[in-house]
């Protein structure tokens, strides 16, 4: 019995570690603590935008359509392109629904 809550303890904890998301996405200030590594469609992007001027490290923000926020080097030359092509005002995004593998 005394070995068997510390275990049941440490797998709780274990398994709540291992929940986290995969992808880094904004925090409740704006400000981003890492990078996503994968390019998200484009189809599922509604928005692309910067880190407040506060934020310590500048990130470039992707809102999909599904309003999920992800953080992403703004030195990628991927995200690079994807900003310049939504600051374009002649840029219209197709509207994608919804997905549950987004």
């Amino acid at each position: 019995m005394k070995t068997l809550v510390p275990l049941v303890l440490l797998i709780c904890f274990l398994g709540h570690i291992s929940a986290a998301p995969v992808a880094l996405s904004v925090q409740r200030d704006g400000c981003c603590r890492g990078y996503n590594r994968n390019p998200i469609p484009k189809g599922k992007v509604a928005h692309v935008g910067m880190t407040p001027s506060d934020c310590r490290s500048k990130s470039i923000i992707i809102t999909t359509v599904c309003k999920k926020e992800f953080c992403v080097d703004p030195d990628w030359d991927w995200a690079k392109k994807l900003l310049e092509d939504f600051k374009k005002p002649a840029s219209t995004t197709a509207e994608t629904k919804c997905s549950k593998k987004m």
